[in-house]
Protein backbone atom coordinates (compact mmCIF):
# COMPACT_ATOMS: atom_id res chain seq x y z
CA UNK A 1 0.00 0.00 0.00
CA UNK A 2 1.44 3.43 -0.93
CA UNK A 3 2.64 5.42 2.12
CA UNK A 4 0.32 8.34 1.35
CA UNK A 5 -2.75 6.05 1.25
CA UNK A 6 -1.65 4.30 4.45
CA UNK A 7 -1.28 7.63 6.24
CA UNK A 8 -4.77 8.72 5.14
CA UNK A 9 -6.27 5.43 6.34
CA UNK A 10 -4.58 5.73 9.75
CA UNK A 11 -5.85 9.30 10.10
CA UNK A 12 -9.41 8.18 9.29
CA UNK A 13 -9.26 5.38 11.88
CA UNK A 14 -7.91 7.75 14.54
CA UNK A 15 -10.72 10.24 13.91
CA UNK A 16 -13.33 7.51 14.17
CA UNK A 17 -11.88 6.29 17.47
CA UNK A 18 -11.84 9.83 18.84
CA UNK A 19 -15.51 10.25 17.92
CA UNK A 20 -16.46 7.01 19.68
CA UNK A 21 -14.55 8.03 22.81
CA UNK A 22 -16.21 11.45 22.75
CA UNK A 23 -19.70 9.95 22.56
CA UNK A 24 -18.89 7.54 25.40
CA UNK A 25 -17.61 10.34 27.63
CA UNK A 26 -20.66 12.47 26.88
CA UNK A 27 -22.96 9.60 27.77
CA UNK A 28 -21.10 9.08 31.05
CA UNK A 29 -21.38 12.75 31.95
CA UNK A 30 -25.13 12.72 31.26
CA UNK A 31 -25.78 9.74 33.49
CA UNK A 32 -25.07 7.05 30.86
CA UNK A 33 -28.43 7.79 29.29
CA UNK A 34 -28.85 9.05 25.75
CA UNK A 35 -31.92 11.31 25.38
CA UNK A 36 -34.63 9.91 23.15
CA UNK A 37 -35.55 11.54 19.84
CA UNK A 38 -38.70 12.96 21.44
CA UNK A 39 -36.66 14.61 24.20
CA UNK A 40 -34.56 16.37 21.58
CA UNK A 41 -37.70 17.58 19.82
CA UNK A 42 -39.99 18.52 22.73
CA UNK A 43 -37.77 18.71 25.79
CA UNK A 44 -39.97 16.11 27.54
CA UNK A 45 -39.09 12.49 28.24
CA UNK A 46 -42.74 11.41 28.18
CA UNK A 47 -45.45 12.07 25.62
CA UNK A 48 -47.35 15.35 25.81
CA UNK A 49 -51.07 14.90 26.36
CA UNK A 50 -53.49 16.75 24.07
CA UNK A 51 -54.06 20.33 25.25
CA UNK A 52 -57.45 21.32 26.56
CA UNK A 53 -58.20 18.25 28.69
CA UNK A 54 -59.98 19.68 31.74
CA UNK A 55 -58.70 18.80 35.24
CA UNK A 56 -60.15 15.54 36.55
CA UNK A 57 -61.21 16.59 40.04
CA UNK A 58 -62.40 13.22 41.30
CA UNK A 59 -62.72 12.30 44.97
CA UNK A 60 -61.99 8.74 46.13
CA UNK A 61 -60.95 6.96 49.33
CA UNK A 62 -57.47 5.57 49.81
CA UNK A 63 -56.32 2.30 51.38
CA UNK A 64 -56.92 3.76 54.87
CA UNK A 65 -60.35 5.17 54.08
CA UNK A 66 -59.09 8.74 53.84
CA UNK A 67 -60.48 11.16 51.24
CA UNK A 68 -58.14 11.83 48.31
CA UNK A 69 -58.36 14.12 45.28
CA UNK A 70 -55.90 15.69 42.83
CA UNK A 71 -57.50 19.04 43.66
CA UNK A 72 -55.93 18.81 47.12
CA UNK A 73 -52.50 19.30 45.55
CA UNK A 74 -52.90 22.34 43.32
CA UNK A 75 -49.73 24.38 42.86
CA UNK A 76 -47.38 21.49 42.13
CA UNK A 77 -47.17 18.36 39.99
CA UNK A 78 -49.04 15.18 40.87
CA UNK A 79 -48.26 11.66 39.69
CA UNK A 80 -51.33 9.60 38.77
CA UNK A 81 -51.02 5.93 37.90
CA UNK A 82 -53.39 2.99 37.43
CA UNK A 83 -52.72 -0.28 39.26
CA UNK A 84 -54.30 -3.34 40.79
CA UNK A 85 -53.16 -4.89 44.01
CA UNK A 86 -52.68 -8.50 42.86
CA UNK A 87 -50.61 -7.59 39.79
CA UNK A 88 -47.21 -9.31 39.72
CA UNK A 89 -45.40 -7.65 36.82
CA UNK A 90 -46.43 -4.36 35.24
CA UNK A 91 -47.82 -2.68 38.36
CA UNK A 92 -44.83 -3.39 40.62
CA UNK A 93 -42.59 -2.15 37.80
CA UNK A 94 -44.51 1.12 37.62
CA UNK A 95 -44.39 1.52 41.40
CA UNK A 96 -40.63 0.95 41.46
CA UNK A 97 -40.02 3.43 38.63
CA UNK A 98 -41.99 6.04 40.58
CA UNK A 99 -40.12 5.20 43.77
CA UNK A 100 -36.79 5.61 41.97
CA UNK A 101 -37.87 8.97 40.58
CA UNK A 102 -38.85 10.23 44.04
CA UNK A 103 -35.52 9.05 45.42
CA UNK A 104 -33.63 10.83 42.63
CA UNK A 105 -35.74 13.96 43.04
CA UNK A 106 -34.74 14.12 46.70
CA UNK A 107 -38.26 14.75 47.97
CA UNK A 108 -41.71 13.28 47.56
CA UNK A 109 -44.49 14.61 45.36
CA UNK A 110 -48.10 13.41 45.63
CA UNK A 111 -48.64 10.01 44.00
CA UNK A 112 -52.18 8.71 43.45
CA UNK A 113 -52.62 5.11 42.26
CA UNK A 114 -56.14 4.50 40.99
CA UNK A 115 -57.52 0.96 41.16
CA UNK A 116 -58.33 -0.72 37.84
CA UNK A 117 -59.72 -3.88 39.46
CA UNK A 118 -62.37 -2.79 41.97
CA UNK A 119 -63.78 -6.29 42.41
CA UNK A 120 -60.50 -7.55 43.87
CA UNK A 121 -58.75 -4.44 45.20
CA UNK A 122 -59.56 -4.33 48.91
CA UNK A 123 -58.05 -1.93 51.46
CA UNK A 124 -56.05 -4.81 52.94
CA UNK A 125 -54.63 -5.85 49.58
CA UNK A 126 -53.87 -2.24 48.68
CA UNK A 127 -51.94 -1.76 51.93
CA UNK A 128 -50.03 -4.98 51.33
CA UNK A 129 -49.09 -3.83 47.81
CA UNK A 130 -47.74 -0.55 49.18
CA UNK A 131 -45.73 -2.37 51.84
CA UNK A 132 -44.28 -4.81 49.31
CA UNK A 133 -43.24 -1.93 47.04
CA UNK A 134 -41.83 0.14 49.94
CA UNK A 135 -44.28 2.90 49.00
CA UNK A 136 -46.26 3.22 52.23
CA UNK A 137 -46.56 6.92 52.98
CA UNK A 138 -45.34 7.83 49.48
CA UNK A 139 -48.22 6.55 47.34
CA UNK A 140 -51.95 6.49 48.06
CA UNK A 141 -53.89 3.58 46.56
CA UNK A 142 -57.35 4.88 45.62
CA UNK A 143 -60.30 2.49 45.77
CA UNK A 144 -64.00 2.68 44.99
CA UNK A 145 -67.02 1.16 43.34
CA UNK A 146 -66.77 0.36 39.66
CA UNK A 147 -69.12 3.18 38.68
CA UNK A 148 -67.12 5.93 40.37
CA UNK A 149 -63.80 4.52 39.20
CA UNK A 150 -65.12 4.24 35.63
CA UNK A 151 -65.53 8.02 35.50
CA UNK A 152 -61.87 8.43 36.42
CA UNK A 153 -60.75 5.82 33.87
CA UNK A 154 -62.72 7.59 31.15
CA UNK A 155 -61.20 10.97 32.02
CA UNK A 156 -57.69 9.56 31.62
CA UNK A 157 -58.38 7.22 28.69
CA UNK A 158 -57.74 4.06 30.74
CA UNK A 159 -59.11 0.57 30.07
CA UNK A 160 -59.56 -1.37 33.35
CA UNK A 161 -58.32 -4.84 34.14
CA UNK A 162 -60.57 -7.70 33.02
CA UNK A 163 -60.22 -11.47 32.79
CA UNK A 164 -59.57 -11.09 29.05
CA UNK A 165 -57.76 -7.77 28.81
CA UNK A 166 -54.74 -6.26 30.53
CA UNK A 167 -55.42 -2.76 31.79
CA UNK A 168 -53.92 0.40 30.31
CA UNK A 169 -50.62 0.73 32.15
CA UNK A 170 -49.93 4.47 32.25
CA UNK A 171 -48.33 7.04 34.49
CA UNK A 172 -49.70 10.54 33.99
CA UNK A 173 -48.20 13.78 35.31
CA UNK A 174 -50.54 16.61 36.27
CA UNK A 175 -49.27 20.17 36.37
CA UNK A 176 -49.93 22.71 39.12
CA UNK A 177 -53.37 23.49 37.67
CA UNK A 178 -54.38 19.83 37.66
CA UNK A 179 -54.12 19.45 33.88
CA UNK A 180 -52.86 16.25 32.29
CA UNK A 181 -49.52 17.21 30.77
CA UNK A 182 -47.31 14.16 30.27
CA UNK A 183 -48.02 10.44 29.86
CA UNK A 184 -45.71 7.46 30.14
CA UNK A 185 -46.85 4.03 28.91
CA UNK A 186 -45.33 1.28 31.04
CA UNK A 187 -42.90 0.19 28.32
CA UNK A 188 -41.47 3.72 28.08
CA UNK A 189 -41.43 4.51 31.80
CA UNK A 190 -38.06 5.07 33.50
CA UNK A 191 -37.15 6.74 36.76
CA UNK A 192 -34.80 9.04 34.85
CA UNK A 193 -37.46 10.19 32.41
CA UNK A 194 -40.01 10.63 35.17
CA UNK A 195 -37.79 12.75 37.40
CA UNK A 196 -36.71 14.81 34.36
CA UNK A 197 -40.31 15.73 33.57
CA UNK A 198 -41.28 16.27 37.20
CA UNK A 199 -38.51 18.84 37.46
CA UNK A 200 -39.73 20.56 34.29
CA UNK A 201 -43.17 20.78 35.90
CA UNK A 202 -41.68 22.50 38.93
CA UNK A 203 -41.11 19.65 41.39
Amino acid sequence: MPPRLLLALCTLVACALAAVVGVALAARESGSRTPSEEEYVTGWAGSQRPPGIPPQDFVLRDQDGERASPADHRGGPVVVTFLYSTCEDTCPGQAQAIRGALDDLGRDVPVLAVSVDPANDTPRRARRFLVEQSMTGRMRFLLGERGELARVWKGFGIAPQTSDLEHSAYVVLLDGQGRQRIGFPADKLTSEGLVHDLRKLGA
